[in-house]
């Protein structure tokens, strides 16, 4: 159905939880009547001023509505924000998850890692190949990116068909030989499109982004000049990235490792799937890396973004069981430094610089390239499809806005719909517009396992980060609520000032006047003293030096 549905047809919407405006947490659901499937399940990683947060999810609160029609997870590839949610929503849900090989083969050891019972629910598929779910027949179109076995949706709806590009670039000469599907695209363009959702990451970029072999240039000088170890960080699931420094490897005749879990992890699913080759007898183990002379060997780990367990950063401040960093030695950034993550990134690159050996990153050499689109591979993406409807999704919102102005020159006919997590877009009738907003929120995860961070207990972390722990211990007669003996005052955190220090000396006999100007009944009370007292402490501390640092009373009936 392509020009405009029959009456009586059901309205199809599209609702983001979460990945428009932002960079992370993909999450989007499609309804059509009684059916809904969700496409993505990504998470984002915390920004700096979220302490002790592992990752950040959309809420999935909003999915309660729809429980019992969410019929399916559609994956478009395997990035963590695509896949980093599905342990998640898993449980909101009773359909299948499909997905490509390599993308599902990355999502079972999260599945497992939460004692979740996969039960035959993951469900390969191949581009070109075809899925019913409900009125929903959903076709996955091969769009080269970062990773190995990406896929766009095609999805044919009651109201007509709607594209989903996932995350993609226009890759010429890809390594594995899969390029992108123009011929599909340009028939289902040809055919008529009701709506296009495109990848806005890179909206902002002039030009083309360029093919992963451009990298190989800068790899060669860093190969042909290095006189000790090679150490190239990247992200785990840089499949192509990988096989082309495995072939420099082979061709430098030096041996390889690979560091860090998840890279160990990921690279040995890639070589069981055939997306990655080492040839026999290359690979060697970390430790047995000191075995061999530092000329002769690269090291391929994880730790691109600083993150402080990751493999460079332990090997930066020297604190690797087998591999020390030499000051002949070359340490190459080959990954896009994410958002947030500056500042831990310059922290490794100090240390590194501290064991004498030389920094290599994309501004020096070209050792890195985008895996999305640019603003002529958007522009081509548009001209081939002609959507009727256009809404630019992943991205923040600069970008989402500058591809929104790329359609008219493209597409003239096309309507554009700048949208926002929670916007409810309605298709009905051949067009396309936003009907409503929903709440939409972010959970924060600390830990995989150990649950939900609630906003009272991140605003206690910020307090205590900003100001610090004052633990105020009283002793008191547990019938009369007389004081015992003198109070101790234990702090954490403060920062070195005299009248700190000055008020530490008198905080014992400021309590001993609060207490003893509490009524009888507050003193036997101990719920009531506490309260008495973290109010006098931190009138205290507000009153004579301008600080709240938060106050743990601790009373001690004796």
């Amino acid at each position: 159905m392509t020009a405009q549905a029959a009456a009586g047809t059901p309205a199809v919407e599209f609702i983001p939880l979460g990945g428009i405006g932002e960079f992370g947490m993909n999450m989007h659901l499609l309804v059509c009547g009684e059916t809904a499937v969700l496409i993505d399940a990504g998470v984002m990683f915390p920004e700096p001023e979220l302490f002790g947060v592992d990752l950040v999810l959309p809420d999935l609160s909003l999915l309660e509505a729809w429980r019992g029609k969410i019929k399916a997870l559609i994956l478009t590839h395997g990035h963590e924000d695509h896949i980093g949610g599905v342990p998640h929503v898993w449980p909101l849900f009773d359909g299948p998850v499909y997905g490509t090989e390599f993308t599902l083969a990355l999502v079972k050891p999260k599945l497992e890692e939460h004692g979740i019972d996969i039960d035959d629910r993951l469900v390969p598929v191949k581009a070109r190949e075809t899925v019913q779910i409900g009125p929903l027949r959903v076709e996955f179109l091969r769009v080269p990116h970062s990773i190995p076995d990406c896929v766009a949706l095609a999805i044919h709806t009651p109201q007509g068909v709607i594209i989903h590009t996932g995350d993609f670039k226009i890759d010429q000469t890809p390594l594995d030989g899969e390029t992108f599907d123009y011929h599909r695209f340009a028939e289902l363009g040809s055919q008529g499109v009701l709506a296009l959702f495109s990848d806005s990451t890179n909206a902002d970029r002039p030009g083309f982004t360029g093919s992963e072999r451009d990298v190989i240039d800068g790899f060669e000088e860093i190969f042909s000049s290095a006189t000790g170890k090679i150490i190239v960080t990247t992200f785990s699931t840089s499949m192509y990235r990988i096989q082309l420094l495995v072939d420099l490897a082979e061709q430098f005749e030096r041996k390889i490792a690979l560091l860090g879990r998840s890279m160990q992890q990921n690279t040995a699913i890639a070589i069981e799937l055939g997306h990655l080759k080492i040839p026999a007898g290359l690979q060697i183990r970390d430790s047995d890396v000191r075995d061999y002379p530092a000329q002769d060997v690269l090291c391929v780990c994880t730790g691109s973004q600083g993150q402080p367990n990751a493999a460079l950063p332990r090997m930066a401040i020297d604190d690797h069981r087998h591999i020390k960093i030499g000051p002949d030695d070359v340490v190459a950034f080959s990954a896009r430094v994410i958002p947030g993550s500056e500042k831990a990134i310059a922290r490794v690159m100090n240390h590194v610089a501290r064991r004498g050996a030389a920094i290599v990153a994309d501004g020096s050499r070209h050792i890195h390239v985008s895996g999305h689109g640019s603003a002529e591979e958007l522009k081509l993406v548009l001209s081939l499809v002609r959507p009727k409807v256009f809404v630019p999704i992943h991205g923040e919102y600069r970008q989402l806005a500058r591809h929104a102005r790329m359609a008219p020159l493209v597409s003239p006919r096309s309507h554009v719909l700048v949208i926002e997590d929670g916007d409810v877009v309605r298709f009905e009738n051949g067009e396309g517009r936003v009907v409503d907003k929903l709440p939409t929120g972010r959970v924060l995860i600390d830990g995989t396992r150990t649950g939900e961070i609630a906003d009272e207990v991140l605003r206690d972390r910020r307090h205590l980060a900003g100001d610090g722990l004052v633990v105020a211990v009283v002793a008191i007669n547990g019938r009369t609520g007389a004081i015992e003996q003198p109070p101790e005052i234990i702090a954490r955190g403060l920062a070195v000032d005299p009248r700190h220090d000055a008020m530490l000396k008198e905080a014992p006999e400021w309590l001993i006047r609060a207490v003893e100007g509490a009524l009888p009944e507050e003193r036997t009370d101990p719920g009531l003293l506490k309260e008495r007292i973290r109010i006098e402490m931190q009138r205290m501390f507000r009153k004579r030096a301008g600080r709240r640092p938060l106050v743990l009373p601790v009373v001690l009936e004796v």
